[in-house]
């Protein structure tokens, strides 16, 4: 098994499907997965720290497993069979080790959170290696869409809030002034939708 870190987040230029990049930490080996959509932002949100007033469906799971007593000790990327790749997680429950049958792309998802490692199998980094894969380069995170859904959501929350003190506002027979103060600072595209 070869210890492996994200490198980033691609698209695919003809499918535009998310592509997981992983690297072994002295760059010399890379394993390109294509993902879910939901997967990428499930990952993205991670690597660019954008914060969420909920916990997700994978801090969900982590904390699960903690509460019930067990430990997750790391996720291996285990096999790929006809362009599908299998991966376990490793979990450790009072001494009993256990591995489940998982995607690769939440089995990463989980390790970054729990900052456990990630490991791929050398059979799998030997096949891949051998359908002569061109590596794609990692998203800016700036130009990570995943990342920009979660802003555009945080930005949407916000424009909510500045809806509800402009309707708040309306019914304290506030002046059209105060309600003009509330439109300038609210995203642009927004005063259209109202």
């Amino acid at each position: 098994m070869v210890r492996m870190e994200v490198a980033g987040l691609s698209l695919d230029k003809k499918t535009r499907a998310p592509i997981l990049m992983l690297k072994d930490p002295a760059g010399e080996r890379m394993l390109n997965i294509w993902i879910g959509a939901m997967e990428a932002m499930a990952i993205s949100i991670f690597l660019n720290q954008v914060e969420v007033p909920r916990p997700l469906t994978h801090d969900l799971m982590l904390s699960s497993i903690e509460e019930l007593g067990a430990q997750l000790l790391g996720v291996d990327i285990v096999r790929v069979e006809n362009g599908t790749y299998f991966a376990e997680l490793d979990v450790d429950m009072g001494g009993k080790r256990s591995r489940i049958d998982c995607r690769p792309s939440d089995a990463v998802a989980l390790a970054l959170r729990a900052g456990i490692p990630i490991l791929v199998s050398d059979d799998v980094l030997e096949a891949t290696n051998a359908e002569g894969e061109k590596a794609p380069q990692p998203s800016d995170p700036a130009k990570d869409g995943a990342a920009q859904m979660m802003r555009s959501a945080q930005n949407s929350e916000q424009t909510q809030i500045d809806s509800r003190r402009v309707a708040q506002a309306a019914d304290r027979g506030n002046d059209d002034e105060s309600l003009a103060d509330l439109l300038k600072k609210m995203q642009p595209d927004t005063k259209y939708k109202m």
